[in-house]
């Protein structure tokens, strides 16, 4: 029986560390949105702008409070008593009950207007959601970058080796000289130093990512498995076309727009006067023995006030037209940099994969071939062993640029490929 609990509690102990593994983010930049569309502070603290935008709408057409006013007369009756506040003790009472009515239509503009603002605020969450989302992917591929680039490090470290114990091999021989030897060291050890320097880039990176999704920086990520497959196809109009009609920012210009051409049709209702109504009992003694009814409205004679509001309205909504066609103009130009920028890392990609990896590769064992036979000298296979190692940092470079600019794209068309 002890035998078995102690089996089943190795067991358990293994498995802790793979269950572990398999729910930490960092795996695929899939992970790391997940936890962020959960975490994020700017993320959270968009959406309660939006919510607390959409508050305002019902509030901004309600009618305004009615008003009461209680007018107690003849407090000393004709001064033959001392004053008092008993409303049946005064000569008269009078109670009004008024409400204020804003003109026809005035309510409903101003909900409009409010209505706008929220779609401000909505646009806003998406184009933080959308900002958020691509400095995680821009992350997530400098992390995939730099592991694979650590691990490129200690192949080439452990191949050093190898040429180091074959330039001893052939100076023990007398076949060559001590300074191969010597030079494969001085190599390594230059390998030694830039693996330092690049671990302590990616646990910098591991740190961002852990800030961006508010997580302590020091908390474990799951080692960065692959890179998201890159569309096939990318047609610049149908991207163009995308933009116009996903693009976060564009909605919220168009949505300030709406609003502002609301605010100036409520500049010009202005002109119209507003009314109050009310209705007043009367009280003399402790009976109420007379109604009065009430019509009460502003008089809009101040017409050069209103003549500038009206002005300011139009050029407001004149500003935000150029707002709105300017961010346009600009993220087009955005768009179609960033995609000359992918097709670029696209054509460099297939240049180092079929060509440029496969000769520094022929280079490679050419030179080794060399060197064992006694053609070629160590510096020779020293370069065509760099050469090897700068393709394949080639390869992985352009990888992750192709992953930057695909999640610029993104960030532009306010949504995924």
């Amino acid at each position: 029986m002890l035998m078995t609990r102690s089996l089943i509690l190795v067991l358990l102990l293994t498995a802790l560390p793979a269950a572990a593994g398999e729910t930490l983010p960092g795996g695929s930049v899939e992970s790391l949105l997940a936890v962020a569309r959960e975490n994020s502070a700017d993320l959270r603290m968009a959406r309660l702008e939006a919510e607390a935008a959409r508050e305002r709408i019902q509030p901004a057409g309600a009618l305004p409070d009615p008003v009461l006013r209680i007018e107690l007369e003849n407090i000393t009756k004709n001064g033959s008593r001392s004053a008092t506040l008993s409303p049946s003790g005064v000569g008269d009472s009078k109670y009004t009950l008024m409400q204020p009515l804003p003109f026809w239509g005035k309510r409903d503009l101003k909900r409009e207007v409010a209505s706008a603002e929220a779609e401000q605020a909505a646009a806003r969450t998406a184009d933080t959601w959308s900002e958020v989302a691509n400095r995680i992917k821009t992350l997530y591929a400098q992390y995939w970058l730099t592991g694979q680039t650590l691990k490129l490090v200690r192949e080439n470290i452990a191949l050093t080796r190898q040429l180091e114990q074959i330039a001893q091999v052939r100076y023990a021989a007398g076949l060559a000289a001590q300074q191969d030897a010597i030079r494969a060291q001085l190599e390594r050890s230059s390998m030694d130093s830039e693996l330092l320097g690049m671990e302590s880039e990616y646990r910098q990176l591991a740190g961002f990512i852990n800030a961006m999704l508010a997580r302590d920086n020091r908390a474990a990520l799951a080692e960065p498995a692959a890179l998201r497959p890159l569309p096939a196809v990318l047609e610049a109009e149908r991207l163009n076309e995308r933009l116009r009609a996903a693009n976060p920012l564009l909605g919220a210009e168009k949505a300030r727009v709406d609003g502002a051409g609301k605010s100036r049709e409520l500049a010009y209702r202005n002109r119209y006067p507003d009314f109050t109504l009310g209705v007043a009992p009367m009280q003399v003694g402790n009976k109420v023995d007379a109604w009065s009814l009430m019509v009460e409205m502003n008089l809009p004679l101040q017409q050069a006030t209103r003549r500038s509001q009206e002005r300011e309205s139009e050029r407001m909504l004149e500003a935000a037209t150029a707002r709105q066609e300017a961010l346009g103009h600009r993220l087009h130009g955005e768009l179609a940099g960033t995609l000359a920028n992918l097709e670029a890392a696209r054509g460099t990609e297939q240049i180092t994969r079929d060509r440029l990896l496969p000769q520094a590769e022929l280079t490679f064992k050419s030179a080794l071939a060399g060197y064992e036979s006694g053609k070629v000298d160590f510096a020779t296979l020293l370069d065509a062993q760099r050469q090897i190692r700068n393709a394949r940092l080639a390869l992985l470079r352009t990888q992750a640029s192709q992953q930057m600019r695909l999640a610029d794209l993104e960030r532009l068309l306010g949504e995924d490929l």
